[in-house]
């Protein structure tokens, strides 16, 4: 009876696309008229049509009607349910229905707090607002773990996390958002050097802070510190381990960040009850399943959700030709989609937020694309590329493309950009991207395409970090950023760059970029062979700032060039690079030419920033500042047209017919094509928010 039943399935199927419902059955047909009510059904179902040869010679769409697919596992999509490049497997929210997978719990039954011992610890001004929801009660277990995180840190699972109104609420916390404690110091004997003439804690010796807020708290049992503990580009969340009140002291759970305390550096506390003292925080007491929560507006006004899965909606694995269209994939501890293997799959139109870690990740594979999708509010970052292979050169061609991307970061501040992309021949263009503590795109590799993104409002929370970066390697060659608007950046400490070409890394071309408002607009660290070229600078300070950190004979910078820098060289095919980048024949004079007897020792006098051109830029405002160890010969700089005069550029960021930057060959940027192209993929898609 079995086998008579999957035949009269396949039978009914093969005519027509499959279909799922939060409202049908896994022993119903799959039609239109009688769906499945799982993505698992499906999965067996179209494997079924693969298997029986029943497949529709123009693919197959599974189409998610519209309401809630709630997630405690993720779809995982192997070779067994690939498409082909000419007949692709859709899984695709149906026609004009919101179709949402949803990894959490929405939550109801809030009441006023009455337990007295909880409302003494609450502020007198919080006792009332608060509201309180056992969470075992609704049959909910497991919370998640609070893990250490940030810099330097691998990407974990969240924690659970609470959601209202669509928007990620705040860890109770002390100082409340926006503001900091300052490292008071760090125990003495405990110090060492920063390698930068500098005096670091060590972070097993723990750090000391000010004043007498902790006495408040009746239980630190699971308090947690997060902080910038010795730089503002290098962040961690860590445990206290132990609180001395009388001492000013605090040590932290191994595992400990990197680095150490520094003296004046931000951090504030947070899982704190007796910090919940604002609307929109919230606190979790994991012992007794408690969950405080001071809603921003009536609590029964908007949606509360906790986030529970722990895993991607969608997974993967060798699967090719597979598309994801049109679904919003909401509240998860973990990454969204994860693609490894396979070939040619799409993300599209989809809405991917409020998720614990990032939202696409593609390890390997070939040709995969993210395209016209918003994703907001992740942990971690937003998509990280990687592919190709840096041994052969050859490309893998993924990309993300037209997306809008908002907020990443929330967790792990730095160095989670909202694009990454590692490996040879991947492509980042026409996205929007904005609001983030750090940078927004981080490139490692070669022959990366960065064209057409609008991004603004980046560093927000930290320094020295650049809106594109990249740095120590002189074998990253062929990368090119193209046709870019970069403006309003932030920064604190040394500030932000718009382009960071950081710790001597070389050959990248720089052109069309517009930059307005940014601190250091394009930064040469050390760096050789780069391009910059028929760019707009306004108001920036400085336009193109470089520097000669590869001839500094300190020990931190030496050891860079001398050490590091010669072992990522010889890590790479010398021939193959060679002839691909012929501008790197001219390190031969520095290190020794490759099968020859090496530059080294004493002989070793660190490497100059030669090689770089300015050209043919146009800046109004602050222009070129070359320092430590870097000198005008150096440096190709010609036919730029600087000016102080604001009506040298006209609005829409065009220059004035008769601007004197015609002359000198400056070509016409494309300033309307930059940023989130409203087509087709896009329609229904938040535009801003």
């Amino acid at each position: 009876m079995a086998r008579i039943g999957a035949i009269a399935l396949v039978a009914a199927v093969v005519r027509a696309d499959l279909y799922v419902s939060p409202m049908g059955s896994d022993a119903a047909e799959g039609t239109e008229a009688r769906p499945f009510a799982s993505l698992e059904r499906a999965r067996e179902a179209v494997r079924g049509l693969k298997r029986d040869g029943k497949l529709p010679k123009a693919g197959l769409t599974v189409w998610l009607r519209g309401g809630d697919h709630l997630r405690t596992d993720a779809l995982e999509l192997t070779e067994a349910d690939s498409g082909s490049a000419g007949a692709p497997i859709v899984w695709q929210a149906y026609r004009g229905e919101r179709v949402r997978l949803l990894g959490g719990r929405r939550l109801t039954g809030f009441v006023p707090v009455t337990d007295a011992v909880v409302r003494s610890r609450l502020d007198a001004a919080a006792r009332d607002p608060v509201v309180v929801l056992d969470l075992r009660l609704l049959g909910i277990q497991d919370f998640g773990e609070m893990r250490s995180r940030g810099f330097g840190r691998p990407t974990t699972p969240a924690h659970c996390e609470l959601f209202f109104g669509g928007r990620p609420m705040t860890l109770a916390r002390w100082p409340d958002e926006g503001a900091w404690e300052k490292l008071a110091g760090f125990p003495a004997g405990s110090g060492k050097n920063d390698d930068h003439g500098g005096d670091i804690g060590d972070l097993p010796g723990g750090f000391l802070y000010s004043g007498e807020r902790p006495r408040r708290w009746k239980d630190t049992r699971d308090v947690w510190v997060h902080g910038y503990w010795a730089w503002d580009w290098a962040d961690s969340y860590e445990r206290i381990a132990e609180l001395d009140l009388d001492r000013h002291f605090i040590r932290t759970a191994a595992p400990h960040g990197l680095y150490g305390f520094r003296k004046g550096q931000r951090f504030h506390f947070l899982n704190v009850l007796e910090e919940l003292d604002r609307p929109g925080e919230w606190y979790l007491d994991r012992k007794a399943g408690a969950l405080y929560f001071w809603p921003p507006s009536p609590v029964g006004a908007s949606e509360t959700v906790l986030s529970l899965l722990d895993r991607p909606f969608f997974k993967l694995a060798g699967a090719s030709h597979v598309t994801l269209r049109g679904l919003v994939l909401e509240a998860s501890r973990g990454n969204g989609i994860e693609i490894r293997g396979g070939s040619g799959a799409r993300v599209v139109s989809c809405v991917l937020r409020n998720l614990g870690d990032l939202g696409v990740v593609v390890e390997g594979g070939k040709d995969h694309g993210v395209v016209a999708c918003d994703i907001f509010d992740t942990g971690d970052g937003g998509v990280s590329l990687t592919g190709g292979d840096r041994q052969t050169l050859e490309p893998a061609g993924h990309f993300v493309e037209n997306c809008h991307l908002q907020r990443q970061a929330r967790w792990s501040k730095c160095y989670a950009p909202a694009i990454a992309m590692t490996g040879v021949g991947l492509r980042a263009s026409h996205n929007l991207i904005h609001d983030h503590p750090h940078c927004a795109i981080l490139f490692w590799g070669n022959d990366h395409l960065i064209e057409a993104n609008d991004i603004h409002h980046i560093a927000l929370e930290t320094g020295d970090v650049g809106a594109i970066y990249t740095g120590r390697d002189y074998s990253f060659r062929g990368n090119r950023i193209v046709g870019n608007f970069i403006h309003e950046t932030g920064g604190v400490g040394m500030g932000s760059m718009g382009v960071y070409m950081d710790d001597c890394v070389s050959g990248t071309e720089v052109t069309g970029n517009v930059f307005h408002k940014v601190h250091w607009a394009m930064f040469i660290g050390g760096g050789r062979d780069h391009r910059v070229e028929n760019n707009l600078f306004v108001d920036c300070d400085p336009a193109v700032r470089a520097d000669g950190r590869g001839l500094d004979t300190s020990p931190v910078w030496r050891d860079m060039v001398d050490d590091f820098m010669r072992k990522q060289l010889a890590a790479v095919p010398a021939a193959l690079y060679r002839e691909r980048y012929p501008a790197m024949k001219s390190l031969d004079a520095f290190y020794g030419a490759p099968g020859g007897p090496a530059v080294a020792g004493a002989d070793f006098k660190g490497v100059p920033p030669d090689g770089n051109v300015v050209a043919r830029n146009v800046a109004v405002g602050k222009w070129l500042d070359l320092g430590w160890n870097a000198k005008p010969e150096m440096f190709d700089v010609r036919d730029n047209h600087v000016t102080t005069d604001p009506a040298q550029v006209l609005p829409g960021f065009q220059l004035p017919k008769d601007s004197p930057a015609w002359k000198l060959g400056f070509k016409p940027i494309a300033f309307d094509q930059i940023g989130l192209r409203r087509d087709a993929d896009r329609q229904g898609l938040d535009p801003i928010r």
